[in-house]
């Protein structure tokens, strides 16, 4: 049981895995080993080298919906391709982001656990030079209710390899932690609310000013790569993966979404008529227990593809996959590292089709190179 506990904290279980399954493992909370050497994220597999950048964000505009009295604030973590690295690794968490959500995990993990993981970008390299009229393509990643924007690092610096700019999220008050450039490090405030259309609503308004703010007329994203507005998807985990509907309902610059494994929580009655992928677990399929995909399915009339993963879990679509494998705690029975290419190859497969109009065979049908991955098509 502890394995499928594996960064799962007793007050995240249900909104993580929309599950009771996994909250009755916590009786085992015996200390977990620090592993012999770094945590590492798998390399990427595209040519251009990789840089990060981290902006902060204030809707002056616009409330906290969890903190009423305060203004809407994002931390955004900025991927791209580089002229060449800096020679500054880019951290994964900040010390006090890994210490909260080490303790969020109820296991008895390092506090630092998290902030030494190596990744493959380096902080502030040069953006690469960009080739073409109208910039970069650009992936906004959303991570699920409770879980910082770097367990997405992965597919993030896949992404920027293969010449997109990419930026995930840091939902305040909506992942423990999320620290700030004043010394702040906020905590899950919305995980005690388990209004689900809410975190959705909150989201789209959040992905919406956030591409405000990096294709407007003065970006915040002083000396980065430009940025294409006509080229957006967005590709969400868990909350992160239902809210991805509701920004494309508010936002037309949204031209195609992802959705790994995240129960729809919105009314399914709005037709959506962009591409769409459902990315999900092996429960995730049609006639199961979960029917919020079987509603949203015919609410989606345009390009789509709906596929589940055999032998894989609620978080096998997020870095702690492969990561948990190097801890010896799989998440799931599929490889981690297997698991992370798969997401890795279908996620970029799906956006390099419908972002850079690209013959992307993999996603017409099953294939021998990817056996444990199921097509549905009700």
């Amino acid at each position: 049981m502890r394995r499928r506990l594996f960064l799962v904290g007793t007050a995240l279980a249900t909104a993580l895995a929309g599950t009771l399954a996994t909250t009755s493992a916590h009786a085992d909370t015996r200390p977990v080993p620090p592993p012999a050497t770094a945590l590492v994220l798998p390399a990427p597999s595209g040519q251009q080298a990789v840089g990060r950048a981290t902006v902060h964000l204030k809707d002056e505009s616009r409330a906290d919906p969890w903190v009423p009295t305060e203004q809407r604030e994002l931390m955004v973590s900025l991927w791209y391709p580089a002229a060449r690295p800096s020679g500054t690794p880019a951290p994964y968490m900040t010390p006090e982001e890994s210490r909260q959500y080490a303790a969020a995990t109820g296991l008895d993990l390092p506090a630092d656990l998290f902030a030494k993981v190596r990744t493959h970008s380096t902080s502030d390299a040069r953006p690469a030079k960009v080739r073409g009229p109208g910039g970069l393509p650009l992936v906004v990643l959303s991570p699920g209710f409770g879980m910082p924007r770097a367990t997405l690092t992965g597919l993030a610096e896949e992404f920027a390899s293969r010449g997109y700019a990419v930026a995930a999220i840091g939902h305040n008050y909506e992942a423990d932690g999320i620290s700030f450039p004043d010394g702040r490090t906020t905590s899950c405030l919305a995980c005690v609310d388990r209004n689900y259309p809410k975190v959705g609503a909150v989201r789209a308004e959040d992905i919406s000013f956030v591409l405000d703010e990096l294709t407007g007329p003065r970006p915040s994203w002083k000396h980065g790569a430009p940025i294409d507005p006509d080229r957006v998807a967005v590709v969400g985990h868990s909350a992160g993966g239902f809210s991805t509907v509701p920004a494309m309902l508010r936002d037309p610059r949204v031209k195609t979404a992802v959705n790994m494994d995240g129960n729809f929580h919105f009314p399914n009655d709005v037709p959506l008529d962009r591409p769409f992928l459902m990315l999900g677990k092996s429960g995730h399929v049609p006639g199961g227990s979960e029917t919020s995909w079987d509603e949203t399915w015919t609410e989606l009339t345009g390009w789509k593809r709906w596929l589940s993963v055999d032998d894989t879990d609620h978080l096998s679509f997020t870095d702690l996959a492969p990561l948990a494998k190097q801890l010896g705690m799989p998440l799931q029975r599929l490889d981690g590292d297997r698991a992370d290419t798969m997401t890795r190859t279908y996620v970029t497969a799906f956006v390099d089709t419908h972002l850079r109009g690209q013959c992307t065979p993999l996603l017409e049908g099953p294939t021998a190179r990817f056996p444990e991955v199921r097509f549905h098509r009700p």
